[in-house]
């Protein structure tokens, strides 16, 4: 992949059929996507269709072994399916000059007598060019085949084997500012949680890992306006610490470790890190979470920045008014969901003309759609 951000693979477009949540979903992509909607509307699940053909790509993985990490076919099949069963994901991936460069299609339904997956379609389409189309008579002469795809397959997918790397470049991320603190044994690498950013900070080549830390400071300030410098250091037995050094009144201020800094400060580090490393789409969920409204106001910008060095696509879920008030923002770039009794329904602000005659009053894309999500606060009263 290519490293400005120009030229770099990205998803371009998102196609869903009967997945959980969802009848029905195609939509188009920018470097940047923003998911809003009222809780269980379907932002995690969206997400979620991403990490699934990473799921199917990556060592290790599989279409079943990714189906039933969600729990089965019954857990990802719509509740809105009728006639047709059968789930889909669709992506096109491509750059700025070539959306369309590769196209993958896969749409599977239950097999027969078993909550197992089976293939009923998987579609590889290189520059207008039909790579893989399933079923082929390899198939129909033998139905097993039907329970692997050829994205998975080394013995299948040569020609198609860059497609498969970048599924498998995708990462998904939401901190858990305890698990930094207090890291666990994890066969996930890097773990989505956080439990292993320090063991990433300090993996990384020295000059790498200073520069990197050198910007993320700069960013945090934005949040903790005291901090004047980030390391990693080791301790007596060996374990890697993180670092932050505070101006105060004392003239060469003061260092404390991660024990010390806030949850928000530990989560904004590991998202910012995470967008300066090489890499696939970043799927971030609620990225606002533990932040202060001013803080969150700045976080487009803030990726939008780290986002030129490497040029990696952000996708984020989001419920905060502050972090869509960025002027920066586009509305294409914004997606705002809406449960209905047919499944949830995916608009882009840019096809909603009441939002456009709210923008055009003054009113920022936060004001103008948050106000559109469904609160049901007085359900709250039932856990009382």
């Amino acid at each position: 992949m290519a490293a400005n951000g120009k030229d770099r693979l990205r998803l371009t477009r998102l196609r869903l059929e009967r997945w959980r949540n969802f009848d029905a979903v195609d939509i188009p992509l920018q470097g940047r996507a923003f998911f809003v909607g009222p809780n269980a509307s379907g932002k995690s699940n969206l997400l979620d269709a991403i990490r699934f053909l990473r799921d199917i790509a990556a060592v290790g993985g599989g279409l079943e072994a990714a189906v039933q990490r969600r729990g089965g076919m019954k857990r990802l099949r719509s509740l809105s399916a009728r006639r047709t069963t059968a789930v889909g994901v669709g992506v096109d991936i491509g750059t700025e000059a070539c959306p369309a460069l590769w196209k993958y299609d896969i749409r599977f339904d239950r097999a027969e007598r078993s909550d197992a997956p089976r293939l009923v379609r998987e579609v590889v389409v290189h520059e207008g060019k039909i790579l893989l189309e399933r079923p082929d008579d390899g198939d129909r002469g033998d139905p097993l085949r039907l329970h692997q795809t050829h994205l998975e397959q080394i013995a299948a997918n040569q020609q198609f084997r860059a497609l498969a790397g970048f599924f498998d470049s995708v990462r998904y991320l939401h901190i858990v500012p305890q698990l930094v603190r207090e890291p666990y044994p994890t066969i996930h690498e890097p773990d989505p949680f956080g439990s292993d950013l320090i063991d990433q900070l300090a993996d990384a080549p020295k000059r790498q890992r200073e520069s990197r830390l050198k910007r993320i400071c700069e960013g945090l300030r934005v949040a903790v306006p005291q901090l004047s410098a980030l390391d990693v250091e080791q301790d007596k037995r060996g374990v890697w610490h993180l670092k932050g050094k505070y101006d105060h009144w004392r003239p060469k201020g003061a260092w404390q470790t991660e024990e010390d800094f806030s949850d928000g400060t530990l989560r904004l580090l590991g998202m910012l890190w995470a967008v300066l490393e090489d890499g696939g789409p970043l799927l971030l969920e609620e990225p606002e979470l533990s932040l202060h409204a001013e803080v969150a106001r700045h976080l487009p910008a803030m990726f939008a920045r780290l986002r030129r060095q490497k040029g990696r696509q952000v996708l984020l879920s989001t419920h905060s008014e502050a972090l869509l008030s960025d002027p920066g923002i586009g509305l294409d770039e914004v997606f705002l969901l809406t449960p209905g009794r047919e499944g949830t329904e995916v608009t882009m602000l840019s096809d909603r003309q009441d939002v456009r005659a709210l923008l055009e009053g003054g009113q920022t894309i936060g004001e103008a759609v948050i106000p559109m999500i469904p609160v049901r606060a007085q359900q709250l009263g039932l856990f009382g």
